[in-house]
């Protein structure tokens, strides 16, 4: 393949309780190995896909940007690298609280943000998920 697939999963393991048969990856290094894409990162141990034991919005921000920096790192790259942010908020009240977390993990970094909030996501405990693409300069 043309492109490195990093921390390679299938859903089956990672979803036990679904009936899913995904192969997929936590990050992409495209062509070139300048450009990452993560996909849309949990609360959830990046080793063993145990969630965190946390209901609080700012606890799964934590980890969840934690994730991101952890892959983007091991792609080869670092924070400031990132361009672009997706999140998904189970409840807008949450908002602000998970939009401040995240601000500490790319103060100065000023990627573009899209915001969406949405009924639920793969699991019902998780109240935030985020992904991000990176671009490592050449």
């Amino acid at each position: 393949m043309a492109h490195l697939r990093h921390r390679k999963f299938n859903t089956k393991d990672t979803y036990p309780e679904q009936n899913i048969d995904n192969d997929l990856s936590q990050a992409v290094v495209a062509k070139g190995g300048t450009t990452i894409f993560l996909r849309g990162q949990c609360p959830q141990d990046l080793d063993t896909a145990e969630n965190i034991q946390s209901s609080d919005p700012v606890e799964q921000t934590h980890k969840v940007m934690s994730n991101i920096r952890q892959l983007v790192e091991e792609c080869g790259g670092e924070m400031g690298h990132v361009t672009k942010l997706v999140v998904y908020l189970t409840d807008v009240r949450h908002r602000e609280a998970v939009y401040r977390t995240m601000g500490s993990y790319i103060k100065g970094v000023h990627p573009v943000c899209t915001g969406l909030v949405v009924v639920a996501l793969a699991r019902p405990e998780w109240l935030v998920e985020i992904d991000a693409t990176a671009v490592i300069p050449d």
